[in-house]
């Protein structure tokens, strides 16, 4: 019988997302297995040893979102992403990797990349990212946000930061934390609809278009700004 932890009842989809498995790694292969279907909503539907194998397997099994290393011996999860995104622009593509270097990280989300997660997270942060995907949301590791903030310079505050609400700054917070919409509004007491409002008010008052750019933003500035 499977166990279902409390913030995996909380985050459960209505649907089953069906995750494809791009790793050369057989292990890693039975570790995903064992924690994707630790909890109801997530299915394993594949896993492929191979980038090429990877590309070939998608438009058959044609998941809902693909975990995808970056280092493999046949060619690079990178090349592997951009022929995924090629043959399916759509494609819901999450890094799983052990590179939290910020070459990698920008090159892997430039390239269109729908998150970028460390192998060494958690059952449920792992399950929880895959569910992010599947909405549409970017999660990105906290300590890759911090990678690409040491390669990063730093850009002005625009003066209408400066009128954020506590509300906005709150959301911007937690979003820089590496939470979900909705376990911002679950902290927060407030409905994920509510979570999306005040965060499209905070992009446009700091002057961003998506969530890694906000949460880039929200490690630099929080904390110099004060809030209205």
């Amino acid at each position: 019988m499977s166990m279902v932890t409390a913030a995996d009842a909380t985050e459960q989809a209505v649907e089953v997302i069906r995750v494809l498995v791009v790793d050369d790694h057989p292990t890693v292969h039975m570790g995903l297995a064992t924690v994707l279907t630790a909890a109801q909503g997530v299915e394993m539907v594949a896993a492929e040893t191979s980038g090429a194998d990877g590309v070939a397997a998608y438009p058959r099994v044609r998941p809902d979102v693909v975990l995808l290393d970056l280092t493999m011996p046949d060619q690079s999860g990178h090349v592997t992403l951009q022929q995924l995104l090629a043959q399916d622009p759509d494609a819901r593509v999450l890094v799983l990797t052990a590179s939290a270097s910020s070459a990698d990280v920008s090159e892997a989300l430039g390239a269109g990349a729908a998150g970028y997660v460390l192998k060494d997270v958690d059952g449920p942060g792992l399950r929880a990212a895959i569910r992010a995907v599947r909405r549409g949301e970017v999660p990105v590791d906290a300590r890759v946000t911090r990678a690409l903030l040491r390669e990063t310079p730093g850009a002005e505050t625009p003066p209408s930061a400066m009128h954020l609400t506590q509300r906005e700054y709150d959301v911007l917070r937690l979003l820089r934390d590496g939470l979900s919409n909705q376990q911002i509004g679950q902290r927060l007491g407030i409905r994920q609809n509510t979570v999306k409002t005040h965060l499209r008010n905070a992009f446009a008052h700091i002057g961003v278009t998506d969530r890694t750019a906000a949460a880039l933003w929200a490690y630099r500035h929080l904390g110099e700004v004060k809030v209205g």
